[in-house]
């Protein structure tokens, strides 16, 4: 048999085997990786969609937390699994950030990662410590020029989401913040709201129920609109920052070369199961936005995440090895 047929028959044999396969997925559980530990927000909007996206593909969906390198553990096996649909990734804001923030990445988000469904977003929100004798952003701007270099904000750590937002902040605003990283969002929230730090940018999903109980001051909206959350508390728009938007997104990605078919499969169901009374009521009362939408879409939504984060990271003259 000539080379050129053996080739052509065994492209053939594939496409069939990667259609089969399609046909009866999913036959057995399927794996959700979380590449940060349990009890977050990522891993929160994970095991929330898990539960009911399990209902209607009728295999369980099992959560695994890999965390580690700002995600790029999880995120790496992931990319690195077989391309089979049984292993998922919840990715967020990390996987578009750490593109440009690590000088060396041991995969690259669009060449390794299929994207599958954009699960929903939840705007960042300016929190500070009820004694901060500011109430809006315009005040806060004051007491920062007034007290250069007095004033200081929390962060999970150099190069996320909460330092490169405050960052790009300090930029638009003209003002100086003190940077104090930590190891985890959770550690910034606990020393803001005992007064050892003044401001963090926090996503709402883990800020709502503090800002509820009156421990964290609300000052502003990283959004384009108010949030139905907190009708209150105003846009960074609304306060003279039209350009200012930082959200806070989730969404299924599974290996890059996994068969459209799964793909697609897998979004259609990912999308139905948004749709569902007990899933929106939940997400609705952590103050995300569902979204859905198609793979296209995710696909797009995650490149332009990528510009607009290396700009911040550039900002920010922060590197991670």
């Amino acid at each position: 048999m000539p080379a050129s047929l053996r080739c052509l028959l065994s492209l053939v044999l594939l496409g069939a085997c990667a259609t089969a396969g399609a046909q009866d997925y999913p036959n057995r559980p399927v794996r959700m990786i979380v590449p940060y530990a349990a009890g977050g927000g990522v891993d929160i909007v994970a095991r929330t969609v898990s539960q009911e996206l399990a209902k209607r593909v009728g295999q369980q969906v099992v959560v695994e937390n890999r965390a580690g390198a700002g995600s790029n553990i999880g995120s790496d096996a992931v990319a690195k699994a077989p391309p089979d649909g049984y292993t998922l990734l919840m990715a967020s804001p990390a996987n578009a950030i750490n593109m440009s923030l690590y000088r060396k990445m041991p995969y690259d988000t669009r060449r390794d990662l299929a994207p599958v469904a954009l699960v929903g977003a939840v705007p960042s929100v300016l929190v500070a410590n009820p004694d901060l004798p500011v109430k809006t952003v315009p005040e806060l701007i004051a007491l920062a020029k007034a007290k250069p270099g007095t004033l200081n904000y929390g962060s999970g750590g150099a190069g996320t989401s909460e330092h490169l937002a405050a960052e790009m902040f300090k930029s638009m605003a003209g003002i100086e913040l003190v940077h104090v990283p930590y190891k985890g969002g959770a550690n910034a929230m606990t020393d803001i709201m005992g007064g050892q730090i003044s401001l963090m940018f926090t996503n709402m999903l883990g800020a709502m129920p503090h800002i509820r109980s009156g421990k964290l001051k609300a000052i502003a909206i990283a959004d384009s609109r108010r949030s139905p959350a907190l009708p209150d508390v105003p846009t960074f728009a609304e306060s003279g920052f039209r350009d200012y938007e930082v959200l806070v997104w989730w969404g299924v990605m599974a290996p890059a070369k996994t068969p459209a078919p799964v793909i697609a499969y897998l979004n259609r169901e990912i999308v139905a199961a948004l749709a569902a009374p007990e899933l929106r009521e939940r997400l609705d009362g952590m103050g995300a936005r569902i979204i859905g939408g198609t793979p296209e879409e995710f696909q797009s939504f995650v490149n332009a995440e990528i510009v607009r984060w290396a700009r911040a990271v550039q900002v920010s003259g922060a590197t991670q090895d």
